[in-house]
């Protein structure tokens, strides 16, 4: 559990240096491992890069900031890091598919990607009451169609085989 702490306190580490440039080393030495191993845990476990993680956290506080109306384009680029307008336009069109100057326009939405918090589930730690039943023979019908190397022929493939599957089915209903 302690490891899971640690993992919290970088998160806690990022969001308080968001307008910061933020020292990976220390990260890693929140996590108690090296910096490599810090970003490939990060990765693994959040589904996305620790850049990217940063990015979307700093594009979403971006946003906040301009909707106040108050702020400008170009010191809240600044806050954020980013050292030309230009970049920051691109990455904020690039995060909220939006230029930052519509921001500030009445109804327009942006998104807002959350701090991550790291927690353990573990599951199948209860007990599951069963009894083996036994059943009479059955008959199990299948059916199968040889499948295509390329996986795009196969989109075809296996739709007229649940279709032909459909055929034979009727046909033995109207059989019996």
């Amino acid at each position: 559990m302690e490891w899971i702490e640690r993992l919290n306190q970088s998160m806690n580490y990022i969001e308080e240096h968001l307008t910061d440039e933020i020292d990976y080393d220390q990260l890693a030495r929140i996590a108690c491992c090296s910096t490599y191993h810090y970003q490939r845990m990060f990765t693994y476990m959040a589904g996305i890069t620790l850049a990217e993680y940063i990015r979307r956290r700093k594009m979403s506080l971006a946003a906040v900031d301009l909707q106040g109306g108050e702020a400008k384009i170009i010191d809240v680029a600044q806050k954020y890091g980013y050292r030309s307008p230009t970049a920051f336009n691109r990455a904020f069109q690039s995060f909220h598919g939006i230029a930052p100057s519509s921001v500030k326009d009445e109804g327009i939405s942006v998104k807002s990607f959350s701090p991550i918090v790291f927690r353990m589930s573990i599951k199948g730690a209860t007990e599951m009451n069963y009894r083996i039943e036994t059943k009479e023979s059955f008959r199990i019908i299948g059916v199968s169609a040889p499948l295509e190397k390329e996986i795009e022929n196969n989109f075809m493939v296996v739709p007229k085989m649940w279709e032909d599957a459909a055929k034979i089915k009727q046909y033995r209903n109207w059989q019996q």
